[in-house]
């Protein structure tokens, strides 16, 4: 009877002990940046992820070398990122310890750009004008990507504009009042973006390709994430978020609905889509 007793102590030692790994496999740490262009990607894939079953929790960043550091250690498990060009040098450092999982979305664009009734095509065209653009490019955050590339540019076409450092909210309020006025004004902007559907603005051509081709965002992991989580990582290969539809919910976001709604009304409106991507086997 002893051993019977210790059996059957032993195996309910042995299942609680148990109960807790198996709860803790269902829960996803899950990164992200506080950008308009990546908050509706993450919380698209989190309602995926949640459908299936997985407890996510999301931890924001504010910049990128932040992000893949807490990646790399592990304090988060996935990120979406652009890894082609935008935070290349981020995963170049880190990538022996992380993987690829998935494409997510495709066709993030940055440059300068200037209000469509503005009669130049390309920034060759920018020094001829310079006092029109009051000799200057409006720029955002020093230290972004865009802010790199547009310095750069301003070097290799030899511009006699100062780009101006600031903030997207200054970029932005600068943008309206010129457009507003039919103003000249060249600005550092990029896409998926809501100020390019509200504001009819055209990116200048760039000849000597100083910005980079459209680029891609993925779903990254720390490296065997898709080995342990193999019915996560076939959920998240399954979705697909066009630039139109990140720029329609930041749309959304500027005309006076939070994210969270602007992000829940999107899934709702496509439902059938999002069925259709949790039509996956599970494992």
């Amino acid at each position: 009877m002893r051993r019977i007793l210790g059996t059957i102590l032993a195996g309910a030692v042995a299942l609680g002990l148990a109960l807790p790994a198996a709860a803790q496999d269902k829960v996803i740490r899950m990164g992200t940046l506080s950008w308009e262009d990546l908050t509706p990607i993450t919380g698209i894939t989190r309602k995926v992820l949640e459908d299936k079953g997985y407890t996510v929790e999301v931890t924001p960043f504010s910049e990128w070398g932040i992000a893949y550091a807490a990646l790399a250690k592990g304090d988060v498990q996935i990120l979406a990122s652009q890894t082609d060009y935008v935070a290349q040098d981020y995963w170049q450092r880190n990538k022996n310890r992380l993987e690829k999982i998935s494409p997510v979305s495709h066709g993030l664009y940055q440059g300068i750009a200037v209000p469509k009734y503005v009669p130049i095509d390309s920034l060759e065209q920018l020094n001829e004008n310079a006092e029109k653009f009051g000799g200057k490019i409006v720029g955002i955050e020093p230290g972004a990507g865009l802010m790199r590339d547009a310095a750069e540019a301003v070097k290799q076409y030899g511009l006699d504009l100062q780009l101006v450092e600031g903030s997207s909210a200054a970029m932005t309020a600068a943008l309206k009042s010129a457009t507003e006025r039919q103003e000249w004004i060249a600005v550092t902007i990029w896409e998926p973006s809501w100020m390019v559907q509200k504001y009819d603005v055209k990116y200048l051509a760039d000849p000597k390709g100083v910005f980079p081709p459209p680029q891609g965002y993925y779903w990254i992991g720390q490296k065997g994430f898709s080995e342990e989580y193999p019915e996560a990582r076939e959920a998240m290969a399954s979705v697909y978020v066009p630039l139109a539809d990140i720029t329609a919910i930041n749309s959304a976001v500027n005309d006076g609905k939070t994210m969270d709604e602007a992000i829940a009304d999107w899934i709702a409106a496509h439902a059938d889509l999002i069925g259709r991507w949790e039509n996956i086997k599970s494992y």
